[in-house]
């Protein structure tokens, strides 16, 4: 169904991306999905970024999507910042530019303060920005509590329905709805282990996503407010929550925009 979707024939990469396609063997990206996603939510950012000349590493986290066979091994956010440190010294990366979506902004500030050495720069797409000993339940609005409750008697969370993060393609949302799985609650409710000396001096970058619904509960404003408060750079791409899907090539663009100036000359 998404190849169908990819045959609509999106605008050639342009601009930032193609002016670097000739450069190959750029720093890595490692892509962290959400919520309920998997390796699958990067289907189509992954090659663009690769057209750029970057490696790219799409890791399903532990018991979702493809991996939602192990969801029963109590499985909590230790598991998934485990899922990506190992990935970065098993593939033996270094200077990745680290990305996170959604819920991952707290698996990227695990991963930062376990592994700095092997980071350049993290990225926070339309993401939790948590602070040392905080969880994800700390950072629920009320609206998301309630929503929380209703979903949650049997130790996970069901995944809400796409429309709610800007996907308007029914098309589209059929696909996505027929890959989400349900969330672990454990992931919620452990905080996270962030900040040190060595994460902190990494280049941080928060990507504020202004294209959902106004119907939407504002789960993510207040974290760019947070990144901007902090000093990070902050960048608004007006799409939905999914941009990843439903904005590849605007996302990939600004995605590389950063690597290349993350760098000092």
């Amino acid at each position: 169904m998404l190849e169908s979707i990819e045959r609509r024939t999106p605008r050639s990469l342009v601009g930032t991306v193609g002016a670097l396609n000739t450069h190959r063997h750029r720093d890595p990206f490692v892509l962290v999905h959400g919520s309920s996603g998997g390796s699958w939510v990067w289907k189509r950012l992954a090659p663009r970024l690769r057209a750029a000349g970057h490696d790219v590493y799409a890791p399903t986290l532990t018991g979702l999507a493809d991996r939602a066979h192990l969801l029963q091994g109590g499985v909590d956010l230790t598991t998934h910042v485990t899922d990506i440190a190992e990935l970065l010294v098993y593939e033996d990366l270094t200077d990745a530019i680290l990305v996170g979506n959604s819920y991952a902004g707290m698996i990227v500030s695990g991963v930062a303060a376990r592994v700095p050495e092997r980071l350049r720069c993290l990225v926070f797409l339309d993401a939790y920005v948590p602070d040392h000993g905080q969880s994800a339940v700390d950072l629920w609005p009320p609206e998301r509590r309630a929503y929380a409750e209703q979903a949650e008697a049997d130790g996970v969370s069901r995944p809400p329905p796409p429309a709610m993060f800007g996907v308007t393609d029914p098309e589209l949302q059929t696909w996505i709805e027929e890959r989400m799985t349900p969330h672990p609650v454990a992931t919620y409710t452990e905080p996270v282990m962030a900040g040190s000396a060595a994460s902190r001096s990494l280049q941080h970058v928060f990507i504020a996503c202004t294209g959902n619904p106004p119907t939407t509960p504002d789960v993510f404003g207040p974290f760019a407010a947070k990144a901007r408060t902090l000093g990070w750079e902050v960048h608004d791409l007006a799409a939905g929550h999914l941009a990843m899907l439903t904005a590849p090539d605007e996302l990939a663009d600004l995605l590389v925009h950063i690597a290349s100036r993350d760098r000092a000359p």
